[in-house]
């Protein structure tokens, strides 16, 4: 029997990297065998704990070399487009740092050129891969909650901005402030769930309170920046209700800083016509965390199934792997990633506006 190709992967990106690192760990039809980044000393780090033979300060040179097969591109929301097309453009397969982009104007560009050069786009919503959410996932999908009519997706922190002065509170960097960083993820967790329903209308508003004060950043150091006058040119709470094409309703909250009893906070909860479903994770956790609602004959019932520890971005990779090797459609995909980008730039121009607006959404399948 011949022996299954093992591809050679490059980490563009040695500070969320790590978590892409740590997926790859778990393939073994996968090798990382280079790092590229600006931070050097951290990609070194990176390099001797993972055994990594290479370390790049340019990614242009990672992306030179012949022997790479694919990338993680893990860099600032700014830099995912001209790094992606690089990446397609030597060749390489890629999976991008959620979000794919900073607008959909960006997404587009980087759907099209995967195509174009025929290689695999994937995104990195390694949530997908908890336990608890392909429980919902697959509850919903076997018609066992009913229709669902409305849903609540959130993630909230008390004080969570992830560096005021760095290029997350920076709108040209980043595209946006915890909308597109943490509501992007509940909005794929709640959307994928539910079979990806198409979104009609969104009616959103956002707010600037805390972060313009120097408040809300990360506590007891972590990411903390010195600077408390700092630049800080994005919301820190942004709310929007999506309304559905077949009636179903989507309120989103997401917030990096405001006074609350939360701290690091997120979840999904899923209103149906037979049942209902509710995940709360509370500072990362991943068991625990799942409620199930339903009735037996005139009682009603709740549930708390018994979840798994799962590392999202093994998943996430092991599926990357899959569509490289085998063939198989990959997801999440780089469409379905340019359509939670079009769902969020259509969030952010509510709210510019001051009133709901219709959108145009292509189906989606994923």
């Amino acid at each position: 029997m011949a022996e299954t190709k093992r591809l050679r992967v490059g980490i563009i990106g040695c500070g969320a990297g790590v978590f892409h690192l740590e997926g790859y760990a778990e393939e073994p039809r996968a090798q990382v065998v280079a790092l590229a980044g600006l931070d050097t000393d951290r990609c070194q780090d990176l390099a001797k704990r993972f055994e990594i033979p290479r370390v790049y300060g340019d990614y242009r040179e990672l992306l030179e070399q012949d022997d790479i097969d694919a990338v993680s591109v893990v860099v600032p929301n700014n830099l995912h487009l001209p790094v992606t097309l690089a990446a397609l453009e030597a060749g390489k397969h890629v999976i991008v740092e959620k979000p794919l982009a900073r607008n959909a104007d960006e997404g587009e560009r980087m759907v099209r050129a995967a195509e174009a050069h025929g290689k695999v786009l994937a995104v990195a919503f390694q949530r997908r891969h908890r336990h608890d959410v392909q429980i919902v996932r697959r509850i919903v999908a076997n018609g066992e909650l009913g229709d669902i009519y409305y849903a609540k997706a959130f993630w909230m922190r008390r004080s969570g901005i992830p560096d005021l002065g760095s290029w997350f509170t920076s709108k040209e960097a980043a595209g946006g402030g915890p909308l597109i960083d943490l509501g992007v993820h509940v909005l794929d967790m709640a959307l994928h769930m539910t079979g990806n329903p198409t979104v009609t209308a969104v009616s959103a508003v956002t707010y600037a309170q805390l972060g313009p004060q120097g408040k809300g950043n990360w506590p007891g150091g972590r990411r903390r920046s010195a600077n408390a006058g700092a630049r800080y040119e994005v919301e820190d709470l942004a709310v929007a209700l999506l309304r559905m094409e077949n009636g179903a309703t989507l309120h989103l909250e997401a917030s990096w800083a405001v006074y609350t009893g939360m701290t690091d906070e997120f979840g999904v909860q899923l209103f149906g016509s037979k049942g209902g479903a509710r995940i709360h994770s509370k500072d990362y956790a991943q068991v625990g965390t799942l409620e199930l609602y339903g009735d037996v004959g005139d009682t009603a019932i709740d549930g708390r199934p018994r979840l798994q520890q799962r590392l999202g971005h093994g998943g996430i990779v092991r599926d990357f792997v899959d569509a490289i090797l085998n063939g198989t459609p990959v997801t999440p995909s780089g469409a379905e990633g340019l359509d939670r980008v079009r769902l969020i730039d259509a969030i952010y121009q509510s709210a510019e506006l001051g009133r709901e607006i219709g959108i145009e959404q292509e189906a989606v399948v994923g």
